[in-house]
């Protein structure tokens, strides 16, 4: 092995736009769909930086027909003089340099969603072109960047104009990005979340591909935005509303707890960005509910001694909307996508707003307070009485010198090997179908669990009820993670979790139970990508030639229509009805073989956009559903599948 010098040559800076382009996913997170459509929230973030600052009523999002996109502001336009010190034009400035903008000044900005400079600068890097107007003081300025932010044609005063603000346009680089296609939905949850933020400033976004058009705008900003949540739900008492903006740190929050729901949901914001992934104003929020109810129910002798309420019993059927403004020299996101928030701070204010608060709220409201009490007190039992079930779900322990082994219900046929990030866990649906798999599978990383009948819809049960029930018990404890509060990733025993049943409305309908309860007790599993749906067959297109059987599977009339070309004339056709009819090298071929099965990975393009989704066609209301289905499917459609109107999904 000949040895490389290792010296200050060997040693390279990576200038202007080169570390987005190089590293994608250290800026924007991934470089799949989520990546193409950070590009377009940092965009946005700028535009409501400039409404929160005071400047303009109304952003516009266009997506274009050539796969571009736009953002309109009304805000002062963004800088287009030449910088001396910088020696740089202000455009420059902001899409062809890392860290470069108007956010490390506070003066400018108080309190900013674009922190560090970056965002603009991504859309550039990872972009065919980026082009801008900018209209500011009489004058419309012009600029394009092209192949990954070189300039194409520099900073240009092209005519005089009325209007105020900035207009950004740019088409993401396939190559660089792997999906490049802007989804309607997705970014109508975005500025939907985002018009919450913003109260009296219009969001318009319009799709120039099937010219479908949608406005959001709030006047009460979180109070409405939870009401509308809300909506079609049974509470026990209206939105309750509080805030408090004499901190350097200023919070609001409102809740209201629901009879009819059994999860916890937390919508929460920090400096008008939404933060799936949570972070210290929610570790705040949590801690400041569950003593100010501790409290309550202590000295109102609702609890005694040393007894305490569990946060999540507190927290069951409880509904909050939670946002957070903090100064741009404070704030910290855990990562550019500014999913999670990282302010120490902010866990204080939040916790002792919100204490002093409900503190209050529910010493004025008796009446309420009872209700809510017997609420929690529901919550209580009901987890007492799952945790008695899991315990008999267990089963026995079997005592092996120093190792104690867990025997579950005895169905489980699992992989020989213990490398977790190799093994797969295959639910399917029947015996037959599951001695097939038996036979055919990889011992060594292939495990099956077979299901007898249909899974629970659980999204009408109270949170833990549905341990009671032996076959989801079961699949929880071997995957292994926990559900709920107690889901622990690091704990998963499968890589992959796939969902294999037949190719039939039955078999449609447990994936959909299944799915259901993945995404409402175990959600973590589909937000990494853990699980799966198989894809088995629909039809085996054959012909015997001589002694030798020649075949192809199909998954559609089209591939049906191939393979008889390909194999000629005197070929039969078979239609699987079910897994259970394969015999076990087919089944090992089409649907298990990882070389050349076919699987669909179950993704989240938006959380919110998902949990109304499972609400509308799992929940026990069937008003909006059967509306949903009235206004979306055609039933005059001949073929096997009933299509949707107008392409919506």
């Amino acid at each position: 092995m000949v040895e490389r010098k290792y010296d200050a040559e060997s040693l390279k800076i990576l200038k202007g736009l080169e570390p987005i382009k190089k590293r994608p996913g250290m800026y924007i997170g991934s470089t799949d769909w989520r990546g193409t459509h950070h590009l377009v929230w940092e965009i946005i973030d700028n535009a409501v930086d400039e409404a929160i600052a005071g400047y303009g009523k109304n952003i516009y999002v266009t997506i274009h027909k050539d796969g571009s996109l736009s953002v309109l502001d009304e805000g002062r336009g963004i800088p287009c003089d030449y910088n001396e010190k910088e020696e740089m034009e202000g455009l420059d400035i902001v899409f062809c340099t890392v860290h470069g903008g108007g956010k490390f000044d506070t003066e400018v900005y108080k309190v900013a969603a674009g922190l560090h400079g970056v965002g603009a600068a991504c859309a550039n890097a990872l972009s065919e072109w980026l082009d801008v107007h900018v209209y500011k003081d009489g004058i419309e300025y012009h600029c394009r960047y092209e192949n990954g932010g070189a300039i194409k044609i520099g900073t240009d005063q092209i005519g005089t104009t009325t209007k105020h603000g900035s207009l950004v346009r740019f088409k993401p680089a396939l190559g660089i990005l792997s999906d490049v296609e802007f989804r309607f939905d997705v970014i109508a949850d975005h500025l939907n979340n985002t018009a919450s933020q913003c109260p009296k400033i219009r969001f318009y976004l319009h799709d120039e591909r099937d010219n479908k058009k949608q406005e959001f705008y709030y006047e009460k900003g979180i109070k409405e935005y939870l009401e509308r949540k809300n909506e079609g739900k049974n509470p026990l008492h209206p939105v309750v509303y509080f805030s408090d903006d004499t901190k350097e740190i200023k919070a609001e929050f409102c809740f209201q707890f629901l009879s009819d729901v059994y999860e916890e949901k937390i919508y929460s914001f920090a400096n008008s960005v939404f933060t799936p992934q949570e972070g210290s104003h929610v570790r705040g929020l949590r801690s400041g509910i569950t003593k100010a109810f501790n409290d309550y129910a202590l000295q109102n002798n609702l609890i005694k001694g040393k007894e305490k309420l569990d946060g999540a019993d507190i927290r069951e059927g409880l509904s909050v909307a939670l946002s957070v403004r903090i100064p741009e020299d404070k704030i910290q996101f855990e990562g550019q996508t500014k999913e999670k928030l990282g302010t120490p701070e902010a866990a204080f204010v939040v916790e002792n707003l919100v204490y002093d608060k409900i503190n209050y709220y529910l010493m004025e409201n008796k009446e309420v307070a009872k209700k809510i009490f017997s609420r929690i007190m529901e919550a209580k039992k009901a987890r007492e009485a799952a945790r008695n079930a899991r315990d008999d779900v267990r089963g026995k322990v079997k005592q092996n010198n120093e190792k104690t082994t867990l025997l579950l219900s005895g169905k489980l046929v699992p992989p020989q090997s213990k490398e977790y990030t190799k093994c797969e866990l295959f639910i399917v649906e029947g015996d037959s179908a599951g001695g097939s798999a038996k036979k055919c599978r990889d011992r060594r990383y292939q495990g099956l669990l077979p299901l007898r009948g249909k899974p629970k819809n659980i999204s009408t049960d109270s949170e833990n009820a549905f341990m009671k029930n032996e076959e989801l018990s079961t699949l929880v404890y071997t995957i292994g993670t926990g559900t709920g509060n107690d889901f622990s990733l690091k704990d998963l025993r499968y890589d992959k979790i796939i969902i294999m049943t037949d190719a039939d409305t039955d078999g449609a309908h447990i994936q959909n139970l299944l799915i259901n309860f993945f995404f409402q007790k175990m959600r973590p599993l589909i937000e990494t990508g853990h699980v799966y749906i198989a894809c088995p067959p629909l039809y085996r297109v054959f012909k015997m030639v001589g002694r030798t059987t020649h075949e192809e599977f199909c998954w559609t009339d089209s591939d049906v229509n191939e393979a008889k070309k390909k194999l000629g004339s005197g070929c039969e056709i078979s239609r699987y009805k079910g897994l259970g009819e394969m015999d076990a090298d087919q089944l090992w071929k089409t649907t298990m073989d990882p070389r050349t099965r076919k699987l669909i990975r179950l993704v989240m393009p938006s959380i919110e956009g998902a949990a109304k989704k499972v609400d509308l066609f799992m929940g026990k209301d069937a008003a909006p559903r059967a509306k949903w289905i009235d206004e979306n499917i055609d039933f005059s459609d001949k073929s096997d599948f009933l299509s949707l109107k107008g392409g919506n999904n």
